[in-house]
């Protein structure tokens, strides 16, 4: 049986697909909804936050409800590929800024992580990705000076990390990660375009060679509105 939420739910999905509501816009309020459906106020927040949960709009304040995109579908952070491969596979268009890019001395943290001494040299990464001329993801890499000669030789708004540290040393062949759900603030909502305390997902990745040294360590907080990800598991 079809209820009243599934039937506003359906119809406002029509109307996005179809253009009658355009990627951007604001669509009704839900009063106006409400009225315009025959329904409780009720039944109009259960339809948005079903097209929310899909990513076909997004709550803002100030702007009330607006059109996105579907979610991105990141089921890349389960593999170890590039954003840029992944992102075409699933249809997508990514870019990349890269915002910084030099060699300095590893922080404590840093040297922790790829199991460096204190005078160490890493290359430090910061780039903002986008999706669709959306920008998804603020990420910073760390990947040791010494088994990688020649990295700053390449321009990583055009070159994936991980294909240049192919060419230039060993390559990534297993990465850990772990991921956590932090609130937007500074310069990462003002780079990823979210209000702040807008939640974001934290993602922590440390990707090692094929004889178990680390050899790169990240820092990516990705917009928690418009990305989805996937775990797989087996018993």
């Amino acid at each position: 049986m079809t209820t009243l939420y599934d039937k506003v739910r359906e119809d406002l999905l029509e109307k996005i697909r179809t253009g009658a509501y355009p990627e951007g816009e604001t669509i009704p309020s839900e009063p106006e909804l409400a009225q315009i459906y025959g329904v409780s106020r009720a039944t109009i927040r259960q339809a948005l936050q079903i097209l929310s949960d899909d990513g076909y709009v997004e709550k803002r304040r100030r702007r009330g409800t607006i059109v996105t995109k579907p979610k991105v579908d990141q089921s890349f952070t389960l593999e170890v590929s590039s954003f840029e491969d992944a992102m075409r596979t699933e249809g997508r268009l990514p870019r990349t800024n890269v915002i910084l890019f030099r060699a300095e001395i590893a922080s404590e943290e840093v040297a922790r992580k790829l199991g460096l001494s204190g005078k160490d040299k890493v290359y430090k990464l910061v780039r903002l990705r986008y999706v669709d001329d959306q920008p998804n993801v603020f990420v910073e890499s760390y990947v040791p000076c010494a088994p990688y000669p020649g990295l700053d030789g390449y321009d990583f708004n055009e070159e994936s990390l991980y294909a240049a540290m192919d060419a230039c040393g060993e390559p990534v062949a297993s990465a850990r990660r772990r991921f956590e759900a932090i609130r937007a603030e500074g310069a990462a909502a003002t780079l990823l375009d979210v209000e702040a305390g807008d939640p974001l997902i934290l993602f922590h990745t440390i990707g090692y060679d094929a004889a178990g040294r680390p050899v790169e360590y990240s820092i990516a907080r990705y917009r928690g509105a418009s990305n989805s990800f996937e775990i797989s598991v087996t018993r």
